[in-house]
């Protein structure tokens, strides 16, 4: 396609989908507070994005545009290939800085070694029968170690790859909830039982979600859209507001991240 004789930039792959919907951006742009974006517009080499909440404007180059979630709810998922920051009115490749902690006056300097005085036979014998058996207890506690650790490891990958599981189980909850990301209110109702608490948190022209908290179980599940009635299940946070529960995504990745954004007390 041209204009004015001038080729016009196509579209970027994804995008094409997506259309006029609203997208989340994975991981979430450093900086910016909501995590709510519209395509506007492309050249050859960057992207232009409009932020639903603020209508912060943010050109993106191409080469940090990852892969498009094929489930478009809650919402359209846009991954990014590098951690990004906002600042200076452009996007930067988030680096995160290593403080280096000052070395201590006296560190380096070892005491000399003073030369042992000789021992008799007997003396030295009783040493070194002592020192290979302290050895050989430490290899013992050492197997021991190894061995139970093995064992948590080859547990926790045989749970995480059952077959037909779409949810990342963190071991702070002692049992599987069943919910899926294609479950809404009614299906959580009917799994979970009424909550004792049931609120919404709305606000125009952003992503709402809604809280159902379960005090019982230890545990609040959220759902997540644009819209309340097609709101659905996200994961679930503990009392404090930590993840227990995530969605997965393309590309072996989840919704821990949005939902740790959430800031749910």
């Amino acid at each position: 396609m041209e204009v004015c004789g001038m080729p016009v930039p196509p579209m970027p792959p994804g995008f094409e989908q997506v259309g006029s919907r609203a997208f989340s951006f994975y991981p979430p742009i450093l900086n910016v507070e909501h995590n709510e974006w519209h395509y506007r517009k492309a050249t050859w080499s960057e992207v232009l994005v409009v932020n639903g909440k603020s209508g912060l404007e943010v050109w993106l180059p191409r080469l940090y545009i990852g892969e498009f979630s094929r489930i478009d709810e809650p919402v359209v998922i846009v991954g990014l290939t590098k951690e990004l920051e906002y600042k200076s009115g452009q996007v930067w490749p988030y680096v995160r800085r290593v403080i280096e902690m000052p070395r201590a006056v006296n560190e380096g300097y070892r005491p000399p070694i003073e030369e042992e005085s000789p021992r008799s036979a007997s003396v030295v014998g009783i040493r070194t029968e002592s020192g290979a058996e302290s050895r050989i207890w430490r290899l013992i506690v050492a197997a021991l170690a190894t061995g139970v650790v093995g064992c948590l490891v080859v547990l926790g990958v045989l749970r995480s790859g059952r077959d037909g599981s779409r949810i990342v189980y963190s071991p702070v909850l002692q049992s599987e909830l069943g919910l899926t990301a294609q479950d809404d209110y009614h299906a959580i109702i009917r799994k979970l039982g009424p909550p004792a608490e049931d609120k919404w948190k709305a606000e125009a022209g952003e992503l709402q979600y809604r809280l159902l908290r379960y005090p019982d179980r230890g545990l609040s599940v959220v759902l997540m859209g644009t819209e309340r009635d097609k709101a659905l299940y996200l994961g679930a946070v503990d009392n404090s507001g930590r993840p227990v529960h995530a969605i997965s995504l393309p590309g072996g990745k989840d919704t821990y991240s949005i939902l740790r954004s959430l800031h749910i007390k």
